[in-house]
C-alpha cells in the first residue's frame, strides 16, 4: 500500500504568511529610501523659512512732547532696529476721546534705513478754522517687517495747550531726521474738522 505523507495546513499557512511579510517589508524599505530625499528637503525648507524674517523690529528708544501749543508741529523722536533689515513700514494711529479712533496712517521706511533708524514722525495740530485748545488725543507706534511681523507698540498722549513750549528731545539719543507724516487732520471735541490731512512740516 502506498505510503500517503499529509503536510498540516497551519504549515503551508505559516510559509505563505511568512512570503507575504517579507514582500510588506521590502515595499515598506524601497518607500522609506525613496522618502528620504523628500524629507531632508522638506525639514531644511522648514528651518530656512523659520530663520528668516525671525526677528521683529524693535523701538529701542522713544520720546515726544506731552503738551504743545495748538498749530505747533508735534514730534514724536524713534530709534528702531531690525537685525534681518527688513524693516518697512511705520504704522501711526491717533485716538481722540469724543471722537474716536482716526484712520492708520502709514510711513514708508526708505530702503536705506531698514536695519536701523533714527529720526521723528510728526503731526500739524493747526486747525485755521476751529480752535484746538484743550484738545487730548494719544498716539499708537508700531513698525512692520516686510514679512508682516509687528514691534511691540508704543504709546504717546498729547494735550494741546496754549502757550506751551514744545519740550526738546534728550541730546545725543536721535537723529533730527524727519522719517515722515501722520496723515490726520485733528477734529474739535464737537467734531468739527477734518477725518484726514497733511502734516506738513515747518507749517
Amino acid at each position: 500500500m502506498e505510503n500517503i505523507c499529509f503536510v498540516p495546513h497551519h504549515s503551508l499557512h505559516g510559509d505563505e504568511k511568512n512570503l507575504y511579510g517579507g514582500t510588506r517589508m521590502r515595499k515598506k524599505i524601497i518607500l522609506l529610501v525613496f522618502m528620504i530625499p523628500f524629507l531632508w528637503y522638506g525639514y531644511h525648507a522648514v528651518a530656512d523659512a523659520q530663520g528668516k524674517g525671525a526677528a521683529t523690529p524693535v523701538i529701542t528708544q522713544s520720546f515726544a512732547a506731552k503738551e504743545i501749543s495748538p498749530g505747533d508741529t508735534w514730534k514724536i523722536y524713534l530709534n528702531i532696529s531690525d537685525p534681518d533689515g527688513e524693516m518697512r513700514n511705520i504704522f501711526a494711529i491717533v485716538f481722540q476721546p469724543g471722537v474716536g479712533e482716526y484712520p492708520v496712517s502709514i510711513i514708508r521706511v526708505k530702503e536705506e534705513n531698514r536695519k536701523e533708524l533714527s529720526g521723528f514722525i510728526y503731526l500739524w495740530t493747526s486747525n485755521p478754522w476751529y480752535p484746538m485748545d484743550y484738545v487730548n488725543i494719544g498716539l499708537t507706534v508700531q513698525v512692520q517687517d516686510k514679512s508682516g511681523n509687528f514691534s511691540q507698540p508704543a504709546f504717546f498722549p498729547l494735550s494741546l495747550t496754549s502757550r506751551t513750549s514744545q519740550e526738546a528731545p534728550p541730546q545725543g539719543i536721535f537723529m533730527e531726521q524727519a522719517l515722515g507724516p501722520i496723515m490726520v487732520k485733528l477734529k474739535t471735541m464737537d467734531g468739527s474738522g477734518g477725518e484726514g490731512g497733511t502734516s506738513v512740516l515747518g507749517r
